[in-house]
């Protein structure tokens, strides 16, 4: 067993590209081919996953067995130091426990990484099991064999949204133009956070009121339109706030640091979530995320009758499967939907069974006593 120092570095590419290194050649040849293909967050999300498979598991990439990465499921939903066991515990209580969904995410950092490692012949195999056969598949032949049972089922829950008051809330806790523009970007127009960020004022088309995503989820394109109050808001913003250090510097990002020694340089992501954090506590509020302020405009927009193909396309989502969960956060629409059809099925059903005719009562009323 070949136990493994990695330390997580980060620094730049020679080409200027942020880049995440491990210490060890297999492992830093993975996260070189993932910064030619993946958003940073991405690359850096791989290197931290790979550093705690490794570190936990004690053993160099090539000896790596699907013993080692059932252990480390169970180690990971249990919270248990010790790795043996390929039984995965439930419930995500347990001291040291991470999430389903945050084994599920390492466990496709891990099988990437022997992909990559088995595409260059590096290693005769891929140790990460793509799911444990069902009963029925054992019995099939091996060419009809799916990927069985995963190895690790997070449940879907639903997200969280703001309802109107709390929208109000949080908006009026916001103290410059540009957070609140940054934030009805999110709340009216469905963008991600990154997508904020990385708006330039070319992208800015006032006249049809829309922005254009130069670079989405998936590097994928599209034209935004968002209400005029955006608009309205971002107007005071670059009027009134926005420092003339940024147009000298260059960058042409649209939301910039408002003061301090960076003032002018584009805002970072843990800035806006600095600012949505102390909106969010000045406001009295329990949550306020921006992805949960994305989910608060695409619902409201479904609630509204908005088409499920058209929320798709405002959301830049590549799967329609990855919109449909705005069915279920529409209440109203839900319950109306079931309310109409509930309705049909009733008005159907006396149709073809009406009711008794009813019969004289052989009890004397008042008025014939």
């Amino acid at each position: 067993m070949t136990a493994l120092d990695l330390r997580l570095t980060q620094g730049l590419t020679p080409f200027g590209l942020p880049a995440v290194h491990l210490g060890e050649p297999w492992l830093d040849a993975y996260l070189d081919f993932l910064t030619a293909r993946c958003r940073p967050n991405s690359v850096l999300a791989a290197g931290y996953d790979l550093k705690v498979f490794f570190t936990l598991i004690a053993k160099a990439p090539e000896e790596v067995t699907a013993a080692d990465v059932l252990g480390f499921i169970t180690a990971q939903r249990a919270g248990a130091a010790a790795a043996g066991s390929p039984v995965v515990a439930i419930g995500d209580d347990a001291p040291g426990a991470v999430s389903a969904r945050t084994v599920r995410r390492r466990l496709s950092s891990i099988y990437g990484l022997y992909a990559f490692l088995l595409a260059r012949g590096d290693v005769p195999a891929n140790p990460v099991p793509r799911g444990l056969p069902t009963r029925r598949e054992r019995d099939r032949p091996c060419s009809s064999r799916g990927a069985g049972t995963p190895l690790v089922r997070s449940p879907r829950t639903l997200p969280t949204i703001l309802n109107p008051d709390e929208a109000d809330a949080l908006t009026a806790a916001l103290r410059t133009h540009r957070d609140r523009a940054m934030v009805a970007a999110m709340l009216l127009g469905g963008l991600r956070r990154c997508e904020v960020l990385r708006l330039r004022m070319e992208d800015l088309h006032v006249g049809q009121r829309r922005v254009f995503i130069a670079e989405g989820k998936g590097g994928h394109q599209r034209q935004v339109p968002i209400s005029k109050r955006f608009f309205a808001l971002l107007g005071d913003y670059l009027t009134l706030e926005r420092p003339t250090e940024a147009d000298r510097l260059g960058h042409g990002h649209v939301f910039c640091v408002l003061k301090g020694p960076r003032r002018g340089h584009p805002l970072s992501a843990s800035g806006l979530d600095e600012v949505l954090d102390g909106a969010r506590r000045r406001a009295g509020l329990q949550h306020a995320t921006c992805h949960q302020l994305r989910h608060t405009c695409l619902t409201r927009l479904r609630e509204a009758g908005m088409a499920l193909e058209a929320i798709q396309a405002q959301a830049g989502h590549a799967s329609i499967e990855s919109t449909r969960i705005y069915l279920h956060l529409g209440d109203d629409w839900l319950a109306g939907q079931y309310r109409r059809a509930a309705e049909s099925i009733d008005a159907q059903a006396f149709a073809d069974h009406p009711a008794p005719a009813p019969t004289r009562s052989l009890t004397p009323t008042l008025r014939s006593l």
